[in-house]
């Protein structure tokens, strides 16, 4: 399996954002629920409440209610508009950079990472078994673009699990699990995360199994994704 690219979510690169960890990826409640049916069309809405904060914490429980039928529909649909509006937003301030458009790209990554915050609080984790794979891993982009680390945690938290029931794919937790350790000056574990002024990957831990750790979820050598970047330049 691949990792996202870039039509799809982009995680690595200029644009990606960092995360947490020690040596273990944490993980934490089981049966993480999703949606319900109707009632879930107001959760990524204009009068979603926010969600996002230090005393947010994602509800998987059992007052948690799953994700199925319309209502997945509907959330997933939700979750790959706001991806793309993060992707175009990022493009136009990239290409004419500006006070405003930067202000518009933070504005955008804030409020879908409030909506986010509403979908999880309520149903856990938007895994690819409820959601598919599309708006799942929009659902990663919006969380590696969310303003709050401590919600990003938790989230890392909730994809390892659902990675360890099989709802989510390895490369998922990967991204994330790189993402939180750079923001918390700690080593990654994939390479994922590259620093933009230099163009080479943030410390790294065990660099000599790397590749090896690479390829158990996924992911092509390192040097391949260094190939890559450079062309794109």
């Amino acid at each position: 399996m691949t990792g996202p690219t870039e039509a799809t979510v982009p995680l690595v690169g200029r644009d990606a954002v960092p995360l947490a960890g020690r040596d273990a990826v944490p993980a934490v409640g089981r049966d993480a629920v999703p949606l319900a049916e109707r009632d879930a069309v107001s959760l990524v809405g204009r009068d979603a409440e926010p969600a996002v904060g230090r005393d947010a914490v994602p509800a998987v429980g059992p007052d948690a209610v799953p994700l199925v039928g319309e209502a997945a529909s509907l959330v997933a649909a939700e979750l790959v508009r706001r991806a793309d509006a993060d992707r175009e937003s990022t493009r136009e301030a990239g290409a004419a950079p500006t006070a405003e458009r930067r202000r518009s790209v933070a504005r955008c990554r804030r409020d879908n990472a409030e909506a986010l915050a509403v979908i999880v609080r309520l149903h856990g984790w938007p895994a690819v078994e409820a959601v598919g794979e599309a708006a799942s891993t929009a659902a990663l982009m919006i969380l590696l673009h969310a303003p709050d680390l401590g919600f990003r945690m938790r989230c890392r938290d909730l994809i390892a699990q659902a990675t360890a029931d099989g709802r989510c794919p390895a490369v998922h937790l990967a991204y994330i699990a790189d993402h939180c350790a750079v923001e918390l000056g700690e080593p990654q574990f994939y390479g994922t995360r590259i620093n933009p002024v230099t163009l080479r990957p943030y410390p790294v831990r065990r660099p000599q199994t790397l590749d090896e750790r690479r390829r158990d979820v996924g992911l092509g050598p390192l040097e391949e994704q260094m190939r890559a970047l450079r062309a794109h330049g």
